[in-house]
């Protein structure tokens, strides 16, 4: 099943979506034992939604073989955490708003992302049962303002990818029953029509199993938690001479399979 979470007139509600373009509306918790359940007939999708808001946000560091290449860095031994706050959420289609009011940044990325959303609690889950808690996958664009990020940030990447709408989402949530297989897809990012970032998640260095277990260790994540799961190589920061965003761009983020989201790129005016 593809779930949207769209604008109605009754407020911001689940919904699946239809191969014909509209939408099955459902109602319910998609992370409750009864889960969501048809709830009206099909209709036109409203404006879109992130579809899941999410209690916790996991990014993970340089995680794609090329990426780390590209970086002069080392592959590395543990997966690289790092948390982004739930005030980076966006929807599909609102803007990217580049900082200007904390030292304003000039070095903003952009970094196409599989999105993993956990569906069950999960602690100290052992690999081999990790995709058992698993809900489905979504696309993610994890936003980074570099110079906050290694210039700035005090050794830390909490600034530099804490940001408003430095986390868009969807447009879609793909379940496991549609998607068996997440480490073959293929994942991409478009600015202004040109292709930047070209790869597949088999170039993955800790694949989706392996960062549950690990990110579970002792660790509670909790229904609806997102797990950015590491961005390949093509990065802004990467290119000769780097390539940050700017006012005017448009970013979209594509991953067969699931779809494509799309952002436009805005000045923060305030």
């Amino acid at each position: 099943m593809k779930l949207i979470r769209h604008l109605t007139p009754s407020g911001p509600a689940y919904a699946a979506l239809l191969p014909d373009g509209q939408v099955q509306p459902l109602s319910g918790d998609p992370f409750a034992p009864e889960g969501l359940r048809p709830a009206g007939p099909p209709a036109a999708p409203g404006p879109l939604l992130a579809p899941i808001l999410p209690p916790n946000i996991f990014g993970i560091g340089l995680n794609y073989r090329r990426h780390a290449e590209e970086m002069g860095r080392p592959l590395p031994q543990f997966p690289m955490i790092f948390i982004k706050t739930t005030n980076t959420l966006q929807d599909p289609g609102a803007p990217i708003i580049l900082p200007r009011s904390c030292n304003a940044s000039s070095e903003v990325d952009y970094e196409c992302e599989l999105a993993v959303v956990i569906g069950r609690t999960a602690k100290n889950v052992p690999r081999e049962r990790a995709l058992d808690h698993v809900f489905g996958y979504t696309v993610a664009n994890d936003v980074s303002a570099r110079d906050w990020q290694f210039k700035w940030g005090g050794g830390q990447f909490c600034q530099g990818k804490g940001f408003d709408t430095f986390c868009p989402l969807g447009p879609v949530l793909v379940t496991t029953d549609e998607l068996p297989d997440p480490g073959r897809l293929a994942i991409r990012s478009v600015i202004n029509g040109e292709v930047r970032q070209e790869s597949n998640t088999s170039d993955l260095i800790f694949d989706i199993p392996t960062l549950i277990a690990f990110l579970s260790a002792s660790r509670t994540l909790l229904p609806g938690t997102v797990i950015l799961t590491g961005t390949p190589s093509g990065v802004g920061a990467a290119s000769t001479p780097p390539r940050f965003l700017q006012p005017g761009d448009t970013v979209t983020i594509e991953i067969d399979g699931i779809g494509a989201l799309s952002n436009p790129v805005v000045a923060e005016t305030v």
